[in-house]
């Protein structure tokens, strides 16, 4: 038996494990000594193998869907948000108390741009 039976197996042993599987059903004589080994018990195996498998895979979809749409109502959001700030400026100026609570600067405190000193201090390049 499996020394660790809490991680995935790996693809290319389950393809083995089918590959017996499929040339166990075509034993003609197969009679094993204990019972849960017989044909119809492995096929009862092997079929609940699928029908998790195929859970898995609805369930992955399922999540991915779930996630699209997450995200587009997370995008919605952010656009609405973006018109609801655009229209406070057409509304109120870029002046306004209320520009200022959307987040924004208003346009009175950002500096006035100032000229630098000119080239008295700096040194030639060679």
């Amino acid at each position: 038996m499996a020394k660790n039976e809490t991680i995935k197996i790996k693809p290319s042993l389950l393809a083995d494990d089918l590959e017996t599987y499929a040339a166990l059903k075509k034993l003609p004589n197969y009679a094993p000594a204990n019972p849960a080994y017989e044909v119809p018990a492995v096929d009862a195996i092997y079929n609940n193998m699928i029908a998790k498998q195929q859970k898995e895979a609805q369930a992955a979809a399922d999540w991915a869907a779930a996630r699209d749409d997450r995200v587009a109502s997370e995008w919605t959001m952010h656009n609405g948000i973006l018109g609801a700030k655009d229209q406070v400026l057409a509304q109120y100026g870029v002046n306004s108390n209320e520009y200022q609570s959307m987040g924004r600067k208003k346009k009175t405190e950002y500096k006035k741009p100032t000229r630098k000193a000119g080239g008295s201090g700096s040194t030639p390049k060679a």
